[in-house]
């Protein structure tokens, strides 16, 4: 389970501290940010925001002064000089908003994919219907596995993280029924990603399988297990990774 360092909930009309709701599985929306450094620094913090409410929007969720809401909140609960690399959550329904905290767990060089069947409910969005994968996460080791999933012989997602498919050096990623999140869109505009379904069957063929999101950053897949495909490759997962600490480090 997740060991959560901050946990406030405020009602929406008014910003009143209520009980805390982590409102998983609620009809709503979330996003998750990296917390870095003394400063506080939320990496990609603009687009994080703008997404949510056009997300919130989607949801007939928005309201008036809703965004300086939120930041305010965020602001709020955020310690001067202590030395972050946290995660930031901020979920929101109709009634609150919710805002946790939690340590960001470092992945580990040999991390591994468990193979699920399953799309996410209305994927194209980070809503909170995260019962099931919630679930399963939590019975694995997150700094060594996450979950990949698939459906229709086709893989997806992982259960935190947007997944990346190299082969002869060129970038893919699954074509529909994902979340393309913000770290995935950062890359795009510094690298070539092609859309495309990968199928199962065709697994095989890839060099490099990568996660790339908020908690993880860059993380080389070693194995999938259950299946034959290891990796072959470290040199895109380089790449990336050198493109992503140079935005946390030197932007």
């Amino acid at each position: 389970m997740v060991t959560l360092l901050l946990k406030k909930s405020y009602r929406h009309k008014d910003l009143k501290e209520i009980k805390f709701n982590d409102l998983w599985n609620a009809y709503g929306v979330f996003t998750t940010m990296r917390v870095i450094g003394k400063s506080g620094k939320i990496l990609f913090y603009k687009s994080h925001i703008e997404n949510l409410m056009k997300s919130l929007k989607k949801y007939k969720i928005y309201k008036k002064n809703l965004k300086s809401n939120i930041t305010n909140l965020i602001s709020k609960n955020l310690k001067k000089n202590k030395n972050y690399d946290y995660l930031l959550r901020v979920a929101l329904n109709n009634k609150m908003i919710s805002i946790s905290i939690r340590k960001r767990l470092i992945p580990k060089s040999n991390f591994k994919l468990k193979l699920i069947n399953y799309k996410r409910i209305d994927a194209k969005y980070k809503n909170l219907k995260y019962k099931k994968i919630l679930k399963l996460l939590n019975k694995f080791d997150t700094t060594k596995f996450d979950i990949a999933l698939y459906k229709n012989r086709k893989l997806l997602e992982s259960g935190t993280s947007n997944l990346l498919f190299v082969k002869n050096n060129k970038i893919y990623s699954p074509r529909i029924d994902i979340y393309k999140g913000i770290t995935f869109k950062f890359f795009s505009k510094k690298v070539k990603i092609i859309s495309k379904d990968i199928y199962m069957k065709n697994i095989e063929i890839y060099d490099e399988i990568l996660l790339i999101g908020s908690g993880k950053g860059v993380v080389s897949v070693s194995k999938i297990e259950n299946t034959s495909w290891k990796r072959k490759s470290l040199k895109i997962y380089k790449k990336l990774f050198k493109i992503y600490n140079n935005q946390i480090f030197y932007s």
